[in-house]
């Protein structure tokens, strides 16, 4: 179906805005601050979590979304908002965000004649942390608060489409719902049943989860407007527990072949298991090593693709800091290369997708094959 002309006058309307806002965000940055503008601080700012929501910038103001802070500091809760930090520049009864390299990021505590101050936070006050008394943060943090917001578009997504089965049981798919079915078969079909045969339907919903969870993260991720644009799958945490999960699905549905093979591999010489258990120990090192591989996968790709599209935003306040006439001329070649990466990256967070939830399907079935 051909679209309609005037869709493309207002696609071409907004990207017109998008480069009006870069170009004169990077010259007014590069009159006003030319020396003060870090690429690398910039980036790690967007790709970091964080005890606040940054929106954007006016006129040298950040506006963001505070959180709430959760502290527990020798036993002892500790809830207030991370408004009092103001953007990290003031310690609030003795805590502070992190300011040296050893704390950055970290909700630190203040000790000695700084204990229980309120104010400016200046250089001196690093002699004043002990890193051996930070508190226990379990603070809703940025990725967090976007986790919450992710799991619940999903709950909501997925009752909608199973409602909409339930009530037409054997009319077409239509809207969402087809667009899903498609993923959902997709998935069943070509991923789950080829690896675990007769028993995907009793891992295919766990398969499924896995696969939509990092699909619509990695894609929210790419949406530099609130609430989406959190960095969750290139945060190793979020990946780690993934990984977590697939491998004690993994060991707990294990049989006796699976640990068979590992003790006693098939096929290998005598003297690689005696009297060196050499074999043995490789395959114990590929069990932690496959867990260890999908976290680390996911979280590089993501993490990578959202530093290169950023480095070319980045282009623009470095180029206008030479001149202003130059940041205009580079916008026009960085915005191009950042939409080219981020169609990229939409192709690049299907297929991580795709191979994380794969290879949990691969050794889930390893697990679980029969000796022949």
């Amino acid at each position: 179906m051909k679209l309609n002309s005037r869709w493309y006058k207002v696609a071409g309307i907004f990207l017109l805005l998008i480069f009006s806002l870069l170009t004169t965000n990077a010259t007014n940055e590069a009159v006003e601050k030319p020396e003060k503008f870090e690429a690398g601080k910039v980036i790690l700012e967007h790709i970091m979590d964080s005890h606040d929501w940054h929106l954007f910038s006016f006129k040298g103001h950040d506006v963001s979304i505070p959180l709430p802070i959760i502290l527990f500091d020798r036993g002892k809760p500790v809830c207030f908002s991370s408004s009092n930090f103001h953007h990290g520049q003031q310690s609030y009864k003795g805590y502070a965000l992190g300011f040296t390299k050893e704390s950055k990021n970290k909700v630190i505590k203040l000790s000695g004649e700084y204990a229980g101050y309120t104010g400016e936070i200046t250089e001196e006050m690093a002699s004043a942390i002990d890193l051996n008394d930070i508190p226990w943060d379990i603070s809703i943090t940025k990725n967090v608060c976007a986790l919450f917001f992710s799991l619940i578009l999903i709950v909501v997504l997925f009752l909608y489409i199973a409602k909409q089965y339930k009530k037409q049981p054997l009319s077409a798919p239509h809207g969402v719902q087809s667009l899903f079915e498609v993923l959902i078969v997709y998935v069943r079909d070509e991923m789950v049943r080829p690896s675990l045969g007769d028993k995907s339907d009793k891992y295919l919903p766990y398969l499924l989860t896995l696969f939509f969870f990092i699909f619509l993260n990695n894609l929210l991720g790419l949406i530099p407007i609130f609430p989406a644009g959190a960095n969750i799958t290139g945060n190793i945490a979020v990946t780690a527990i993934l990984a977590l999960i697939t491998f004690f699905i993994t060991q707990f549905s294990s049989n006796k072949t699976y640990w068979k093979h590992i003790v006693n591999t098939q096929g290998a010489p005598w003297w690689l298991k005696l009297p060196i258990p050499i074999m043995p120990i490789v395959e114990l090192v590929g069990v932690i090593t496959k867990p260890v591989v999908l976290m680390i996968r996911l979280f590089a790709n993501m993490t990578g693709g959202h530093i290169v599209m950023l480095g070319f935003v980045c282009l623009i306040f470095i180029f206008g800091g030479i001149h202003p006439a130059i940041g205009y001329g580079v916008s026009l070649v960085s915005i191009f290369f950042y939409l080219f990466i981020a169609l990229l990256e939409l192709i690049v967070s299907f297929i991580q997708a795709f191979v994380f939830t794969l290879l949990t399907s691969l050794y889930i079935g390893m697990a679980l094959e029969e000796g022949h």
